[in-house]
């Protein structure tokens, strides 16, 4: 099976943009049409048209790699087209593609944070993110606020 697959895959889009090495990717679908974000080692975040084949979008927030892109199942449900990043520089950052601007930073991690998941209910009003400060945190994303701090990893 999976030699069938891979024989008849091909490449179908090719974005070019980013300086260094991509680290993260994320695909969501908004008024009927494709988009990726993207986040690399050059420390910027960028968000690409699939259909029209071009990035529309490149935000320079960050002042280290961005470990972790996502689009925001929250702000997709109210119909702004936003996605997230998690970063080295120990922040999380919000940004309007449509509008091209940062709307939330959080910041209360003190390690790198790695990883970032929206929740699969609540229309993915909290989010979870994943430090090398050896915590878990839940935030609410509508409140800007974190809600609990999960302990116990002895690592990041």
């Amino acid at each position: 099976m999976f030699d069938t697959f891979r024989s008849s895959s091909k490449l179908i889009r090719s974005f070019t943009g980013h300086t260094d090495t991509v680290w993260t990717i994320d695909y969501s679908i908004f008024d009927d049409r494709q988009f990726i974000c993207s986040g690399s080692f050059d420390q910027t975040i960028r968000v690409w048209d699939v259909d029209n084949n071009k990035q529309i979008q490149s935000f320079n927030g960050h002042q280290t790699v961005a470990n972790c892109v996502k689009f925001s199942s929250y702000h997709h449900h109210h119909h702004q087209n936003v996605i997230c990043s998690a970063s080295n520089d120990i922040t999380i950052r919000f940004w309007d593609f449509k509008r091209n601007k940062k709307i939330q930073i959080f910041n209360k991690h003190t390690g790198s944070v790695n990883g970032i998941e929206f929740s699969p209910f609540n229309v993915g009003r909290y989010l979870c993110s994943g430090s090398d400060d050896n915590t878990i945190r839940l935030w609410d994303v509508k409140t800007s606020k974190s809600l609990h701090i999960f302990n116990g990893h002895e690592n990041g």
